[in-house]
């Protein structure tokens, strides 16, 4: 059954929308990742969308949003191409697994060790510290572990509804050796195939408010380079603590999700 899109489209609506997409755009640019945790819990609470509407509109308005940030990212020569290829393979396939296990996996088990494992990137974000000279050199070893690591990622992207960037960031930074905005520039070219196929589904089962995610994405293209190029301006270091502290909201409104599922 298609999700209904809230009824009002005044102009409180659209000024939501807009600053909404401003601060995904700001964050996407910023720490490689979708912005879906900022747009969907948003379109939720200050427009009455439901969850299922949120994350579809939310996957529409990622696509425009992280062109601009490959983009961004590209003109500091910091976007793996064929790895990010490789990535988003594997995402489209894990995708799809994730959707197959959703409805036998306990999702508050899978919730609260997934926060387990943000509490264990945090904290090595602390202890390596990527250098901005380290390069993803491709290898037929390091193809298979980034098309598994896709596979990871869509998995819990189908399972929990997590962005892609949460995940591939860090891993590339700590399991890769990759600097920190190579990651992000990589991680958001990731995104643009697998958004767009979701994207199309989502239109097919009418859980996409068009009107709401082109708003949203369009704001975010504005703020998307802004972001890209403070990521080039703080050190390592401080951008490692900035991305700590987007991963603990993350965590904490995981936490919050799962205690509410265990009480309902």
């Amino acid at each position: 059954m298609p999700a209904t899109a809230p009824a009002k489209r005044d102009a409180r609506f659209i000024v939501t929308c807009i600053g909404v997409g401003l601060l995904a755009g700001l964050l996407s640019g910023l720490f490689g990742v979708g912005g879906g945790t900022v747009i969907v819990p948003f379109l939720v609470l200050m427009l009455g969308f439901d969850q299922r509407l949120a994350a579809g509109t939310s996957l529409a308005a990622i696509v425009p949003t992280a062109a601009i940030g490959v983009i961004s990212y590209a003109i500091y020569d910091s976007v793996a191409w064929i790895p990010a290829l490789l990535l988003a393979a594997g995402a489209v396939v894990g995708a799809q697994i994730g959707t197959w296990m959703l409805p036998r996996v306990p999702l508050t088990v899978l919730r609260w060790a997934f926060i387990g494992f943000l509490a264990a990137v945090i904290v090595s974000l602390f202890i390596v510290i990527p250098s901005r000279d380290a390069e993803l050199s491709l290898t037929w070893l390091t193809g298979i572990a980034l098309v598994a690591l896709g596979v990871a990622t869509g998995i819990l992207s189908g399972l929990i509804g997590v962005g892609g960037g949460i995940v591939v960031v860090p891993a590339l930074m700590l399991l890769f050796g990759t600097s920190d905005l190579v990651a992000k520039g990589t991680s958001l070219l990731m995104m643009i195939p697998t958004a767009l196929s979701g994207t199309i589904g989502n239109v097919r089962r009418r859980n996409v408010d068009l009107f709401a995610a082109a708003v949203i994405g369009v704001a975010a293209c504005t703020t998307t380079a802004l972001g890209a190029w403070i990521a080039t301006l703080v050190d390592p270091l401080a951008g490692n603590i900035l991305f700590a502290a987007y991963l603990v909201v993350i965590a904490v409104q995981m936490g919050v999700r799962a205690v509410k599922d265990r009480r309902a």
